[in-house]
């Protein structure tokens, strides 16, 4: 007899650079490969809500995603592609309320109604606190964007889903698998809450409300815990939604998901073990049909490297399609059902997981846990218990820390070729757009829709109808996040570094490297002190953190001011703390443009004798450019012994006072 196959969950690609033009291309490519969904990618201004021509978008205009600031922008990168067709993913939080105005109004000048579309954006501001950066306003001034895109789009747009909560970048920030469920969820209890608190939503609909949240996840290569992580997902999502919230209808109760496999644990060295790792991140969130994810994107084997080209992408998404229409997976029911391994794996994860959640329920939920810096503070904790673990040997990473033999790889061979790199016009165009799109509107149109903004913003009113007016008239996201800036105000997270210790006790590297500092501080005149920061809009801030705290455990004073600073602010900072080193941690691609500055900073404060040590994701030839121009050190994800950095450092620093260095 046959078996008529389960329909495969939507494949995606995380995609978006350069421009609006480029990546419609790319995207119209995809979906002629087997794409079955688009999943936007965009740029860091256009997440922090700065137009191109902003001081703090230096360097990271089209970097990480494609640049969209107006509508014009919008409607080239949908070009030739039917929204009222189409599911589409935007992975966009602060300004979340603002591109999808910007999405609804290209769609609807296409000729589609507001009430056909269908996708998800991600519109989850809690694990920016947390995690990934991109926050703006301060907590409750996000949360109640997020309740009043929610309510819209529940009457005007029911096929979408407002709100995605994003454990992704929790776990990608040191989050176990039980803090993962509990802080999402967390998130969720504060989002719906404040949807009921609202009064927006007649009690009657509320269980729409429910049935369009969705959540994002992240699937690390552990893939039987990862299997049942998901099944607690779903066994805590129903009792939650049926026990706190009433709701009655078991489809409204289903955890729906997606999710981008672990790029955590991609390693920069030997990156071709990644095509394995992803392979089993994948069936974590597959295997199990009644905990399988609706929608999968998977990044590329060379993402420790730099910006994956469309050919990477393409292996991504056929491993996909081998899975789904290969193998025999979708033939058959829930092949976990009834073992008794998996059963008791996901009752320690349910258990675990209420605790927490209860945990912060008790500090008055996920808001205050995040004001307060709980939340951030145990996955700093988590994370630097993490990277211990790998750089002792526990955990083994294989390539990295343990068999790291290995035969030439012809993938990496030229490593300048082995990645995308970013359009180098791709800035100088976007500003000249700007430019060009604010020169030709009706302003007197826009500085009114802004002032409807404004003072919306200064009532409980429903900000959506306000923004979809200012879409129209032709303002900005710089322009629409600055409004809103003047009311709400802005908003720096907690560190999480505080009170952090990154190692249990001292081994005898650690306790040769203090003495090594304690000993250059006294010839120096004082304890040695480390500035690490954070230049432009790169959020992910995870490797700062763990730099800081290792840096705290190897005697130095250190100075972390978090995210999102211009080089100036860093130069200032050097300045009044009179550090001996810099440490810059940047991700996001925009080394090239902001170390320079940092390092003419530096030295026409006549800090001539501080180094400067780069860490992040930077090509083996851009190691090399910095390194000439003068910069100390150059570190990149395979540099995972933090204490031999801290070493190195110290060195550094002995160097620039020309005090000796012990070579041995």
């Amino acid at each position: 007899m046959s078996v008529q196959p389960d329909r495969p969950w939507v494949m995606r690609t995380y995609a978006g650079h350069s421009s609006a033009a480029e990546s419609n291309a790319l995207y119209r490519r995809n979906l002629a490969k087997g794409q079955t969904g688009l999943s936007v990618a965009f740029d860091l201004p256009t997440q922090t809500g700065y137009d191109p021509d902003h001081e703090l978008s230096r360097g990271e205009v089209g970097k990480v995603g494609v640049p969209i600031p107006h509508l014009g922008a919008m409607r080239r990168l949908f070009e030739d592609i039917p929204l009222s067709e189409m599911n589409t993913s935007m992975t966009i939080n602060a300004t979340a309320m603002w591109l999808l105005a910007m999405y609804q109004v290209a769609a609807e000048e296409q000729g589609a109604d507001a009430s056909s579309l269908a996708g998800t954006t991600q519109n989850d501001i809690i694990k920016e606190y947390l995690s990934r950066g991109t926050y703006v306003f301060p907590p409750e001034a996000s949360l109640r964007l997020t309740t009043d895109m929610i309510a819209y789009t529940v009457a005007n747009i029911p096929k979408w889903n407002p709100l995605n909560i994003c454990s992704y970048h929790l776990q990608e920030a040191g989050a176990t698998p039980v803090q993962e469920i509990a802080y999402a969820l967390s998130t969720a209890i504060a989002v719906l809450d404040s949807v009921k608190d609202s009064g927006q939503v007649p009690q009657e609909e509320f269980e729409k409300v429910v049935g369009r949240i969705s959540f994002f996840v992240n699937a690390g290569v552990r893939f039987i815990e990862e299997t049942c992580k998901m099944r607690a997902f779903g066994q805590l999502w129903d009792e939650i939604t049926r026990d706190r919230y009433g709701v009655q209808d078991p489809k409204m109760r289903r955890f729906r998901y997606g999710v981008q496999v672990n790029s955590l644990g991609l390693t920069e060295a030997q990156p071709e073990n990644n095509v394995q790792r992803i392979v089993l991140e994948m069936l974590g969130v597959t295997l199990s049909k009644n905990a399988r994810a609706r929608a999968v994107q998977l990044p590329a084997w060379n993402e420790a490297l730099g910006l994956p080209r469309p050919w990477d992408q393409q292996w991504s998404l056929r491993l996909q399609q081998v899975l789904a229409y290969e193998s025999d997976l979708l033939e058959y029911g829930d092949i976990f059902d009834g073992s008794h391994v998996i059963e008791a794996k996901v009752a320690e994860l349910v258990e675990g997981a209420k605790a927490e959640i209860d945990r912060v329920q008790a500090m008055g939920g996920a808001v205050a846990a995040v004001a307060s810096g709980y939340m951030k503070q145990e996955l700093v904790t988590s994370h630097a218990e993490r990277r211990a673990k790998i750089e002792s040997g526990e955990i083994k990473v294989v390539g990295l820390n343990c068999y790291t033999e290995t035969e030439p790889s012809p993938l990496t061979a030229d490593l300048d070729a082995a990645i995308m790199v970013a359009d180098p016009q791709a800035e100088a165009n976007a500003i000249a757009d700007v430019q060009q799109w604010r020169s030709q509107r009706d302003q007197a149109a826009v500085d009114a829709a802004l002032e409807v903004v404004q003072q919306t913003a200064k009532t409980s009113e429903n900000l959506m109808a306000a923004t979809l007016d200012a879409v129209r008239a032709g303002a900005t996201v710089g322009e629409w996040s600055a409004a809103l800036r003047e009311v709400f105000g802005e908003y720096r997270a907690p560190t999480g570094v505080a009170g952090v210790s990154g190692v249990a006790e001292a081994g005898a590297e650690l306790t040769a490297v203090r003495e090594k500092v304690r000993r250059t501080g006294e010839e120096l005149g004082g304890r040695l002190r480390f500035l690490v920061g954070k230049p432009g809009l790169d959020g992910h801030s995870n490797g700062a953190e763990q730099v800081a705290v290792r840096a705290r455990d190897a005697g130095f004073e250190v100075i972390y001011q978090g995210i999102r600073l211009t080089p100036d602010q860093i130069v200032a900072a050097a300045v009044a703390e009179d550090v001996h080193v810099v440490g810059l941690s940047i991700l996001s691609g925009s080394h090239m443009e902001l170390v320079p500055s940092v390092q003419k900073g530096l030295a026409d404060a006549g800090l001539t004798n501080v180094p400067i040590i780069v860490g992040g994701i930077i090509p083996d030839s851009d190691g090399r450019k910095l390194e000439a121009a003068g910069i100390a050190a150059v570190f990149t994800p395979k540099d995972f012994g933090m204490t031999d950095i801290m070493s190195r450092v110290v060195d550094e620093i002995r160097k620039a006072n020309d005090l000796p260095v012990d070579e041995s």
